[in-house]
């Protein structure tokens, strides 16, 4: 069964700041705790990541992840592969930005399917633990990187 979880911040940034935040995958661990390590397999021409490797540890649990990248302008799409731990996940960015230009609105979503059935309140505590590395880690790694 798959379980979503959603979640949507202000942060006080231009889009632009915000995606080459995301797109400096190498400094994940600085600002996710589950990341242990982050590596650029390929990237697309423009210089933006298409593959990543990851090691996450969520739950005290440890895997490997390979990631494809998709990009648009105000948005970030990011898919991974089966792993022994789940059999997919799926993370979307979406940026909205102020009209100011000083801030934007930035969501994510948050698909993930488990290879087993873990009690809910496992599966919570995951799902916070990977919701807060992707909003508000997110959010001190693009306002400490300015």
């Amino acid at each position: 069964m798959a379980v979503r979880t959603s979640r949507e911040i202000v942060i006080a940034a231009p889009p632009d700041a915000i995606m080459a935040a995301l797109a400096d995958v190498e400094s994940m661990p600085t600002y996710s705790p589950a990341t242990r390590r982050a590596e650029i397999i390929d990237r697309y021409d423009d210089g933006r990541p298409h593959h990543v490797r990851l090691a996450v540890k969520v739950l005290g649990l440890l895997d490997d992840e390979i990631l494809e990248y998709r990009w648009g302008p105000n948005w970030l799409v990011w898919d991974a592969e089966p792993t022994t731990r789940r059999y997919a996940q799926h993370v979307e960015y979406t940026l909205r930005p102020d009209p100011s230009g000083e801030s934007t609105v930035v969501r994510v979503d948050i698909t993930v399917e488990p290879d087993s059935l873990l009690p809910d309140f496992l599966i919570k505590r995951a799902g916070k633990t990977v919701v807060d590395a992707a909003t508000e880690g997110l959010r001190k790694r693009v306002l400490d990187g300015r």
